[in-house]
């Protein structure tokens, strides 16, 4: 340990007007900050790209969608902390999306797929509520005319 730290030389060079503990300070805390981020690459997580994704050694696999909504899947994938890369096939009509995963992430993707079709699931099922204000609009009008008439009946005789 002793003869690494002998046999390796730092160069560091400041420019400032006065060379102060601070200035000092602060120029060495950046200089083990630019070797820290350099010794160990950045690891992407959440969407990338394919070849990203490939480049990190573990195995991939994919699942074929169909469904265009893939921004929603998207944001329950992040959700699970899942690694994945999202490729469009154009070639087919409607387009359907392949996407691509890490082996080791097949669980929590799993879980994502669950919480994703039940949220698709329940936006399907639920009507729209302006056709549900629209619905009751009329009957309520219809209830209306309906009073106005027996009103009018109820008055002739």
């Amino acid at each position: 340990m002793q003869e690494e730290v002998e046999h390796r030389t730092v160069t560091l060079a400041i420019s400032t007007t006065k060379l102060t503990g601070r200035v000092l300070k602060a120029a060495i805390r950046k200089l083990l900050a630019s070797w820290k981020g350099r010794d160990s690459p950045k690891i992407p997580h959440g969407k990338q790209t394919v070849k990203q994704l490939i480049g990190q050694n573990a195995g991939v696999s994919n699942i074929e969608v169909t469904d265009s909504n893939i921004k929603s899947f998207e944001r329950v994938a992040r959700k699970y902390g899942v690694d994945f890369a999202v490729k469009k096939d154009a070639s087919v009509r409607p387009p359907k999306f392949l996407v691509f995963f890490k082996a080791r992430d097949a669980d929590a993707l799993t879980a994502a797929f669950q919480e994703f079709t039940a949220k698709t699931v329940r936006k399907t099922e639920r009507p729209s509520v302006l056709a549900q204000l629209r619905k009751f609009k009329e009957l309520l009008k219809n209830s209306v005319i309906d009073k106005v008439k027996r009103r009018e009946q109820e008055q002739t005789r």
